[in-house]
């Protein structure tokens, strides 16, 4: 399914909340835009959805920056991969060690080459200004719990 949807920096919380909602163990959630779209804006208010109390730092120098229980009820990595230069750098990174009881939060997915993550929630997000285009390419593991109609 392929889901789309203007919105405004006001609505970007809302958003990112009702996505965080929806988060279950074994997710990956790739977000996909130019620097300054949201990115790191949706991942937050995911966080912030599952229990996180404070402001989560950008995961852009550490790579992988993990969240677990009691600080978020379910836990998640929020992984950044801007400054990975090529695919066979991930293998390090053990991302799939975080789905057998969590979810990922990945910017930049475009670094994880042709094949990307199979079965993950595809968001982009176009522009930089005050309104922005969020189209969404809905997994089927998604469908029935998608937030956004």
């Amino acid at each position: 399914m392929k889901a789309q949807r203007a919105y405004d920096l006001n609505e970007a919380e809302a958003i990112g909340a009702a996505l965080g909602a929806a988060l279950r163990a074994g997710d990956v959630v790739a977000l996909s835009g130019d620097l300054g779209a949201g990115k790191t804006t949706l991942a937050r208010a995911m966080l912030k959805a599952r229990g996180l109390a404070g402001e989560a730092p950008s995961p852009t120098f550490a790579i992988v920056q993990p969240y677990a229980p009691p600080e978020v009820d379910l836990p998640i990595a929020h992984v950044d991969l801007y400054r990975i230069e090529d695919a066979d750098e991930l293998i390090e990174l053990g991302l799939d060690e975080y789905l057998y009881d969590g979810a990922l939060l990945i910017e930049w997915p475009e670094r994880l080459g042709e094949a990307g993550w199979p079965g993950a929630l595809w968001i982009g997000i176009e522009g930089t200004g005050e309104r922005r285009i969020l189209t969404a390419q809905v997994p089927a593991a998604w469908e029935a719990r998608w937030p956004l109609r």
